[in-house]
């Protein structure tokens, strides 16, 4: 569609650009890169979960140049990752073996390795603490420094999951190893029906109050589910490449931080007596998305007639980027479109107005 150029556009638009810079400004304080990635972990986590791409500093930096504003950051960390060359691929990284820091289930008391309920918001109270206006924080990060020195393991120890003790018990199926290469929805169009794993990266990446709120939708009625947290675990996972021109050897890149979730819920065949599990991994601390994803893993498995049980529905509409690119559309200029909107009303009312003469 041409749109009509406005009146003085250019250089409207040139001093609209500054004013960003000025609102952005907000103070003569500088914000540090280093206190954002460090004082404002989940929303780091967040943004990179959504943009796909693990890189705490450049999340920051995205923050910082959009004024905290995580759907712009997204975008703008999405449109650099597309300039990025990608020169191999990892090996699968077993979550078993995963550094926890945070493990626990809904499902069972006592699990093998036992549950650790690591930092967490939901064991506090919600009430502001004003003392944090005039906080020491150099002093409180040397303290905890030491505190964590001090019980740090010097071993860590891999955990089976949840969902073993179930399947040894016949109670959950069990499924033969799939080595099917990945669907990689950031090189292939997505298609439907979708491979799962183009369903997992595709909900990995995209708007968290997206997928919770359709996880929500299952949970007061449309799908009618009460699925029970099997098991949450958030920790550490190494990265490893191939080495070039051997079999076995490796190269170790390093590890990130990641959420995984295991949602249990009863199996649609209830001739089976057995319980169906969803699955949901992301990047970083964001457990409210990880447990939704596996929520609606599990209804588009199940299939139905809601929302959340919707493949198409669900993957075409969370994508935060185009989502809200779609949305922020309509600020750009339409006046063909309306005005031909308003002839034909005009065009309507007047044959209406001679019919009644």
């Amino acid at each position: 569609m041409a749109y009509v150029a406005v009146s003085g556009g250019e250089e409207a638009i040139e001093a609209s650009i500054r004013l960003l810079d000025y609102y952005r400004s907000g103070t003569g304080k500088d914000l540090e890169i280093d206190a954002l990635v460090h004082k404002f972990g989940l929303l780091i986590d967040k943004v990179m979960s959504e943009s796909g791409l693990y890189e705490k500093e450049y999340a920051a930096l995205a923050l910082k140049q959009c004024e905290g504003f995580p759907e712009e950051a997204v975008f703008l960390l999405r449109a650099y990752r597309s300039t990025l060359k990608r020169s191999h691929y990892t090996n699968v990284a077993d979550t078993k073996k995963m550094r926890i820091v945070r493990r626990i289930s809904a499902a069972f008391k006592d699990i093998p390795g036992g549950q650790m309920l690591g930092a967490s918001y939901d064991y506090t109270h919600r009430l502001i603490h004003f003392e944090l206006e005039n906080e020491n924080a150099a002093e409180l990060h040397k303290k905890f420094q030491k505190i964590l020195a001090e019980q740090t393991p010097e071993k860590v120890q891999s955990c089976g999951r949840v969902s073993d003790m179930l399947k040894d018990e016949g109670l959950i199926d069990r499924f033969p190893e799939n080595n099917t290469e990945p669907y990689d929805v950031t090189e292939k169009l997505l298609e439907f029906p979708a491979p799962r794993s183009a369903r997992l990266q595709t909900m990995t990446r995209a708007d968290t109050g997206f997928i919770s709120g359709l996880a929500y939708s299952v949970l007061r009625g449309f799908g009618q589910v009460h699925p029970t947290v099997g098991e949450l675990r958030s920790g550490y996972i190494e990265l490893e490449i191939p080495y070039p021109d051997s079999d076995n050897d490796t190269i170790y890149l390093g590890e990130i931080l990641i959420t995984e979730v295991e949602a249990f819920a009863q199996s649609s065949d209830k001739d089976q007596l057995k319980l169906a599990s969803g699955y949901g991994a992301v990047f970083g601390r964001n457990e409210n998305k990880a447990i939704a994803m596996a929520v609606i893993d599990r209804e588009i498995e199940r299939g139905g007639d809601y929302a959340a049980q919707d493949e198409e529905f669900v993957l075409t509409h969370g994508d935060c980027l185009e989502m809200n690119g779609f949305i922020s559309h309509l600020k750009l200029p339409h006046y063909v479109t309306f005005q031909s909107k308003l002839d034909a009303v005009r065009k309507t009312r007047r044959k209406q107005e001679n019919e009644e003469r």
